[in-house]
């Protein structure tokens, strides 16, 4: 595929390790050669690169498979999920999961994405639900502070949460960036 079809979500093949697109951008300069910017996630390390391509540059589409899975347990270091097509069970570690471990719940649909058959990460649902088991008691009076406040979840996530949020507390958690979003809906 030449560069100017790159696209956000595009898995590309960059030194012979799959990348996703994250963000890119056609330039054109007022003389010479249109290129194409991109920022990309090594999807096997998790690092992120600025690669400039030509426009007309060929790039390589990586071979990557992904495949729906539920999340099982987890015993120790390794988290279980079973394919949802042929029932199989899959361990993976988690230094393969990092963060996303603290999202997990159990019969979690999420997708597992293999190159070269071999596991490189894990896709959430955007949101998921959790419960604060610890954070500080709400200052009485202290109406006019609006300023949020550190707090564990059940999974053992830390995040910042409005003053109002008490512990036992169900809230709602962006699985991007980990950030409090709204209390969940009881």
């Amino acid at each position: 595929m030449k560069a100017n079809d790159i696209r956000k979500g595009t898995v590309l093949l960059h030194n012979k390790a799959p990348h996703r697109v994250m963000e890119f951008h056609h330039v054109t300069p007022g003389k010479g050669q249109a290129v194409v910017q991109t920022k990309l996630r090594n999807l096997i390390s998790g690092s992120q690169t600025e690669v400039r391509f030509g426009s007309t540059e060929g790039v390589e589409l990586a071979d990557v498979f992904s495949f729906k899975a539920t999340y099982l347990y987890s015993d120790g270091g390794t988290y279980y999920f079973m394919n949802s097509q042929d029932y199989e069970q899959l361990p993976l570690t988690d230094e393969l999961l990092g963060s996303d471990v603290h999202f997990l719940q159990e019969q979690m649909e999420v997708e597992i994405t293999t190159f070269e058959e071999n596991p490189i990460g894990i896709k959430l649902p955007q949101t998921v639900v959790l419960t604060i088991v610890e954070t500080e008691p709400e200052l009485k009076g202290a109406t006019a502070s609006n300023s949020p406040k550190p707090a564990t979840t059940d999974t053992g996530h830390t995040l910042s949460v409005p003053a109002f949020v008490k512990e036992g507390e169900k809230v709602v958690v962006s699985t991007d960036t980990g950030d409090y979003l709204s209390r969940a809906e009881k």
